[in-house]
């Protein structure tokens, strides 16, 4: 075979409940099980893979792992999820009183009904205003402290 063939040509759903973690270890299981059947058949044959659609991912920055709640909710989601857990998605707690802010990564989110400024929060249920709709929160954490859900 030659670089950019494939022997099988599996298919995956992606949800919009699908996260980056979940993904991976979808695509670890298929892959194993793939590997085994190809291992096992008399003859591979590869079919090239098409050029079109193929672009270089580079590594995602920080800054590009900032929530942006004035991105429509769907897309906020999915920006959370494509990035969870690693890097993860993430938005500041403005200071307080006094206290010091905090950076808040967020792991899983859901589409709920709510409406008002984009990164409002709606209630104290962490439901967060998007530029339409909201999300509401399915695993945020303060980062540097190990991963819990929140209450």
């Amino acid at each position: 075979p030659f670089p950019g063939a494939q022997p099988v040509k599996p298919e995956l759903p992606i949800t919009p409940q699908t996260t980056a973690q979940s993904l991976h270890d979808a695509l670890a299981e298929l892959g194993a099980g793939l590997m085994v059947e190809v291992l096992a058949a008399k003859e591979i044959r590869c079919v090239p893979q098409p050029d079109a659609g193929v672009t270089y991912a580079r590594k995602i920055g920080k800054t590009e792992a900032r929530i942006d709640f004035a991105r429509l909710a769907a897309d906020v989601r999915n920006h959370i999820h494509g990035l969870s857990p690693f890097p993860g998605a993430w938005f500041e707690l403005p200071a307080v009183n006094g206290a010091a802010g905090a950076r808040v990564k967020v792991l899983r989110t859901e589409l709920v009904e709510g409406h008002g400024a984009p990164g409002t929060l709606l209630d104290d249920h962490l439901t967060i205003a998007c530029g339409d709709g909201a999300i509401a929160r399915a695993g945020p954490r303060v980062a540097g402290c190990r991963c819990r859900a929140a209450r």
